[in-house]
């Protein structure tokens, strides 16, 4: 792995930390590369018994890296797919701590995690709606199995932004944390889950996972079909064009 993704373990806890932050933890193609190998390596090796996400610096993600995403050869597999395949498909515990921003592709991987712990400087924002785009990561079916199809949807369409609070109230964190004591408090619950028996942490999450995974499948190859439709399309472009120039996006002729 590279150095935009940190790994250290500790006890039958792997320790992985996105470490971009002068770019907030913005996710480029190496590190999607280095999430799905980190996620596969950790499901197949038996001394870890969980898996505690974290971000380094002020911000958990700034979601997806628009730079480095279009940079693909055609037919070719993108890493962020293969990322999310890894994630949806990991059969241990996850635990999550996040802080400052969660956005877009920052935001859905908290979606998969077992247990989201949040600093009080939680702003999460799910902007696909407001870029002419479609979610990712299967969210459009997890986060209202999380939370409710209401809920989930006035994030969707709205595209208003999340404080810990709110993720708190409507069930995307279990509990919000002071920032300086946040990440001690996620690893603290991570090692006390890895102190259980291996097989029994995997068929409890098997237990509780089982009746989602059909449908995130599907989820997921409709979003794909969703993104190629819209990728490109005129108000995906009006919205790219109107963040470039800091201006707010007119989708009055799109």
């Amino acid at each position: 792995m590279s150095e935009l993704l940190l790994a250290d373990y500790r006890d039958g806890v792997l320790v992985l930390t996105l470490n971009r932050p002068q770019k907030k933890n913005a996710i480029n193609n190496v590190m999607w590369r280095d999430l799905c190998e980190a996620f596969r390596s950790a499901a197949a090796d038996d001394a870890v018994r969980c898996v505690l996400l974290s971000g380094a610096g002020e911000h958990f993600c700034a979601g997806v890296d628009l730079a480095s995403f279009t940079e693909m050869a055609d037919g070719e597999q993108h890493p962020f797919e293969s990322a999310a395949r890894a994630v949806v498909e990991f059969d241990k515990p996850l635990v999550a701590a996040a802080q400052g921003v969660a956005i877009g592709g920052g935001a859905t991987v908290l979606f998969h995690a077992d247990i989201v712990y949040v600093g009080e400087s939680l702003r999460l924002r799910l902007p696909f709606a407001s870029l002419g785009l479609v979610p990712e990561w299967g969210s459009s079916y997890i986060l209202q199995a999380n939370i409710g199809a209401q809920r989930a949807a006035e994030l969707f369409y709205t595209a208003e932004w999340v404080d810990a609070g709110k993720a708190l109230s409507c069930g995307i964190a279990a509990a919000v944390i002071a920032d300086g004591e946040l990440f001690e408090l996620a690893l603290a619950k991570a090692l006390e889950i890895a102190r259980w028996p291996l097989n029994s942490l995997r068929e409890i999450k098997r237990s509780l996972r089982m009746h989602h995974l059909p449908a995130i499948d599907l989820a997921i190859k409709a979003e794909q079909a969703g993104m190629l439709r819209q990728a490109g399309s005129p108000e995906n472009i009006e919205a790219v064009t109107a963040f470039m120039e800091k201006r707010t996006p007119d989708f009055s002729k799109c």
